[in-house]
C-alpha cells in the first residue's frame, strides 16, 4: 500500500466527519465559492485543457475523446451554472417523513445522512472534477477524485479552483481531493481503502468499469455502457421520430445517452427507413443495416450489421439498424441487447407507448423525447455523479440524493424489548 494513497484516505474521512458539522448554509457557501473561482479563473483553467487537447491530439486520439476532453469558455459557464444550481437545491440531509410512536412511547424516526467518503473514478472529462465535487459536498459527503491521465492539467487546474474555495468557506481542503498521480498501482491501492471509503464510482469507458469492479473491496456503482434504442412504431410522426434521432445520434455522439441503434416497424420500414437514411447521410452518419433494412435503405454504403453491432456502443456517428415485426420483437431485442441506460419510443399510440414505458427495463425510458434528455442537470438533479444501471442502491441519473443514505433514530425513555 502506498502510504499517500493510505494518508489521502484517512485525510477525506477526518474532512467527511467535519462536514456532518457543517450546516446546509455553510455547504452552499462553499459551492458558491467554487462558481466563482470558476468565472474567475476561466482563463487559467483554458489554458491547462488547451495542454491537455495538444497531448491528445498528438497522440491521435479519436475525435470523440477529444470531445469529452475539451472545455470552452462555453462550457465552463455552464459548469459554474450548475454548480450554482447545485446550490440552490433543497439541503438532502436531514430529518424524513416517518412518524411513529409505539404503544409503549418508544418514538421512531429516520434522519438522511451522507454515505460519508465517495472515490470518483474518471477519464477525458474533466467536467466530472466540478460536478462530482460539488454534488459530493452538497450531500455532505468528502470526495477522492481519480481522473485519466489525458486530463491530468485540466483536473490540476480546476482542483486548485475547488481547493480556494474549500479554504476561503472555511471548509476543510480534504474534503475534496484530486490524487496526484494517475498510476495504476496507485489507483488498485486506493480500491483496497475499505476502512476509510464507503463507495466507488467510476465514470469512463467499460474497460476502465469493468477493472475497478473486479478489483474494489468497496461497494461500485456501475455504468458499463449505454447501448440506447430508438424503436419507431407503426404509428409514429415520421418527421417527430426523425427528429428524435437526429439529436440522440447526432448531437454529441460520444456520450452515454446518445442512440446506438434504431429499430424499426416492419409495417413502415419501406416508406421511413429512405427518409431516415437521407437524414443520417446529410449528417455524415454511417449506418449499419439488417439484410432487410439494407435493402429497404438502397444505400450503397449502408453497410451490413453484423451479431456484434446490436451490442455496439459506437461513440461515434455510426448507427445499427434493425427492422423488427412488432412491439414483441422490439421488446424482445431491446431485453437481449439493451444496457440498461435509455430507450426510446416514437408512437402516437398511447396504449403502445404506455406498454413500452412499464415494460421495457432502463433507468430511463422515454415516449416521443430524445434519449439526450437522460441527464442529471436536465431531469432536475442539478448535474450527477454518475448513471447507475445496477439499480442498488440507486438506478439512472446520480444526484445529491443518491450519495446519501437512511439511517434509524430511537427516542425512549428506558424501554427494553424483553422485561428486566
Amino acid at each position: 500500500m502506498n502510504p499517500e494513497i493510505a494518508a489521502i484516505a484517512h485525510a477525506a474521512r477526518q474532512a467527511s466527519r467535519a462536514l456532518l458539522q457543517c450546516s446546509g448554509a455553510a455547504r452552499d457557501a462553499a459551492l458558491l465559492a467554487i462558481a466563482e473561482q470558476l468565472d474567475h479563473h476561466a482563463d487559467r483553467v483554458l489554458a491547462a485543457n488547451a495542454l491537455d487537447l495538444a497531448r491528445s491530439a498528438a497522440a491521435g486520439q479519436s475525435t470523440a475523446l477529444q470531445d469529452r476532453l475539451r472545455l470552452t469558455p462555453e462550457r465552463l459557464v455552464a459548469l459554474a451554472a450548475s454548480v450554482r444550481e447545485v446550490a440552490r437545491l433543497p439541503d438532502p440531509l436531514g430529518p424524513v417523513p416517518w412518524p411513529s410512536q409505539r404503544d409503549d412511547g418508544l418514538q421512531i424516526g429516520r434522519l438522511r445522512v451522507p454515505l460519508g467518503v465517495i472515490a470518483m473514478i474518471y477519464e477525458a472529462r474533466p467536467n466530472v472534477t466540478v460536478d462530482a465535487a460539488a454534488l459530493c459536498l452538497k450531500s455532505g459527503n468528502a470526495s477522492i477524485l481519480r481522473g485519466g491521465s489525458e486530463a491530468i492539467e485540466s483536473n490540476r487546474a480546476l482542483a486548485e479552483l475547488i481547493h480556494t474555495a474549500l479554504i476561503k468557506s472555511q471548509l476543510p481542503a480534504a474534503a475534496v481531493t484530486l490524487l496526484p498521480s494517475t498510476d495504476r498501482a496507485d489507483l488498485l491501492d486506493l480500491l483496497k481503502c475499505d476502512g476509510a471509503i464507503d463507495l466507488v464510482i467510476p465514470r469512463g469507458g467499460e474497460g476502465l468499469i469493468r477493472f475497478v469492479a473486479e478489483h474494489s473491496r468497496i461497494p461500485v456503482i456501475r455504468h458499463y455502457k449505454g447501448v440506447c434504442h430508438l424503436y419507431v412504431e407503426r404509428s409514429a410522426d415520421f418527421a417527430l421520430a426523425i427528429r428524435l434521432l437526429i439529436d440522440g445520434k447526432t448531437s454529441r455522439p460520444a456520450v452515454c445517452n446518445a442512440l446506438e441503434t434504431l429499430l424499426v416497424d416492419a409495417a413502415i420500414a419501406p416508406e421511413f427507413l429512405p427518409q431516415m437514411a437521407a437524414a443520417m447521410r446529410a449528417r455524415g452518419v454511417r449506418l449499419r443495416a439488417c439484410a432487410d433494412s439494407r435493402l429497404l435503405i438502397a444505400d450503397a454504403d449502408a453497410e451490413l450489421a453484423t451479431d456484434a453491432d446490436w451490442d455496439a456502443e459506437y461513440l461515434d456517428l455510426i448507427l445499427a439498424v434493425k427492422v423488427v415485426a412488432d412491439m414483441d420483437a422490439a421488446l424482445a431485442h431491446i431485453a437481449q441487447h439493451g444496457s440498461l441506460h435509455t430507450e426510446v419510443i416514437a408512437t402516437e399510440d398511447p396504449q403502445q407507448a404506455e406498454r413500452f414505458l412499464r415494460q421495457v427495463d432502463a433507468s430511463a425510458v422515454m415516449w416521443n423525447a430524445s434519449s439526450r434528455f437522460n441527464d442529471g442537470g436536465e431531469l432536475g438533479l442539478g448535474a450527477e455523479i454518475g448513471i447507475s444501471t445496477c439499480k442498488i442502491h440507486a438506478y439512472g441519473p446520480m444526484g445529491v440524493e443518491s450519495l446519501t443514505t437512511l439511517k434509524w433514530l430511537l427516542r425512549g425513555h428506558g424501554q427494553t424489548r424483553h422485561p428486566v
